[in-house]
Parts: structure tokens; sequence; C-alpha cells
């Protein structure tokens, strides 16, 4: 019998992180993942394959959401570590964290509602070819939470063009039918965009949290557990003949 090593996780931790034990969870649900915490003084990420930077309230949210993190000295590292090609995952507050970084375009504004939103919603897979949706299909729909007061994903048109055409909007929040729709998009984001990714595909930010919809016996499903096992499989070694 064949053993094969597991892809190993860190989870950035910073002050006022919410999701990190959610995000931790989630990843040990999966028998072929190895995860540990990274801490937002740490100036390495060590030996991990995949960083996951979680949701929450990084430095209370002061100045922006994800301004004073992006300044951590892990963040030097999860950079470091972006630029050489290794997978980051944003999500919710670490979507905003990597705007302010850089590793990602855009900015992520106020709901247009200017209210926080905390419901199901539907989302298109609209790129199925990146280390995150690899176990997805173009089209898939999938329901995952969402729960923000800032997931209103905006771009300058410039850079929106070219993002379009490198095939950078990986989801969007459609109806139940996956059609864009009225009522469909919880924030007012750009296009209905709920997920991005940089050029070279390596890195992505999304609002929902998949790590809160990854258990089949809880009432959302666990459709957020195909971005885990996408990364999983990008990252897995393939088995020997």
């Amino acid at each position: 019998m064949i053993t094969v090593p597991a892809v190993r996780f860190g989870v950035v931790v910073f002050p006022g992180s919410n999701c990190d034990a959610d995000a931790r969870h989630a990843l040990s649900t999966f028998g072929d993942a190895d995860v540990r915490l990274l801490w937002h003084k740490d100036t390495s990420v060590g030996d991990v394959q995949a960083i996951v930077l979680p949701g929450g309230f990084s430095y209370g949210d002061y100045l922006r959401c994800g301004a004073i993190a992006r300044f951590s000295p892990i963040m030097q590292a999860v950079t470091e570590f972006a630029e050489a090609g290794g997978l980051v995952l944003g999500i919710c507050n670490g979507f905003q964290i990597l705007t302010e970084a850089g590793l990602l375009p855009g900015a992520l504004l106020r709901n247009t509602g200017l209210k926080f939103v905390c419901r199901y919603v539907n989302l298109k897979v609209e790129n199925a070819a990146t280390p995150f949706t690899g176990a997805c299909r173009e089209g898939d729909l999938l329901r995952i939470v969402v729960k923000h007061n800032e997931g209103n994903y905006t771009v300058d048109p410039a850079t929106y063009t070219k993002m379009q055409a490198n095939r950078q909007i990986v989801l969007r929040y459609v109806d139940a039918r996956g059609e864009r729709a009225a009522g469909a998009n919880p924030n007012g984001a750009l296009d209905d965009i709920a997920g991005v990714c940089n050029e070279h595909g390596n890195v992505f930010g999304m609002m929902p949290h998949p790590e809160n919809s990854v258990e089949a016996e809880l009432a959302g499903g666990a459709d957020g557990g195909k971005i885990f096992r996408s990364m999983i499989d990008a990252l897995r070694p393939a088995v020997p003949a």
C-alpha cells in the first residue's frame, strides 16, 4: 500500500481573526490535509504548501478592513510565498487583506445596503481551471454562506477588462437557477463578483466562507469543501503507478 503525504496548510491568525479555528477545522475534515496555525508576528511560513488567510476583523478593522494586517510581519513571508507560486486563499477579511497587500487587484467597499449581511448565497463557477476550483466544472452552482459588511468588490475599468481577458473572475453571485438576477448579489459587488484570482492563478480571494460549508450534516451543505478539495488535489503528489 502506497501512502501519499498530506498536503501542508498554514492558517494565519491575526488579532481579531474569528474564523481561523473554523478554517483549521474545515481542513482537518480532509484526511489528506495537515493544518498548522501561523501567527501574525511570524516572519516565515515554514514548509507549508498552501496558506489560508481567514475571515474576521483583523486589528479591529481600524482604518480599513485589512489595512493594518497588510503590514503584519507574516505578510512579507506570505507575499514571498505567493510570488514564488505558492497557493494562497483569502476568505472574506482574508480577501480584503490580499487586496490591501496588492496580491489581488481591486478593493472591497461597504455593502451597498450599508448593513452587515449574513445568509447563504448561490455561486456560479465561472472558471474551473484554477487550483481552487479544479474539483468543480464550469457552470457548477455552489451554496455557501456570506457574513460581511464590506464585500462590495470594485476595480477600475481598465484593470477589469484585463481581468476578464485573463479569466480572473472565478465566482459570481447568482440565484438558485444559476441566473444573475436582482437580489442574488448580497453586497453590490461589480458585475456580481464573489471571487477573483491573480493573473497567475495561484492567489484567490472570495467573500463567501467555504470553511462553514464543508459538512453535509449542516443545513447549508458541503459545497465549500470543493474549494479545499481543489487545493489539496492541485498540490497532492501523484501516486506512483
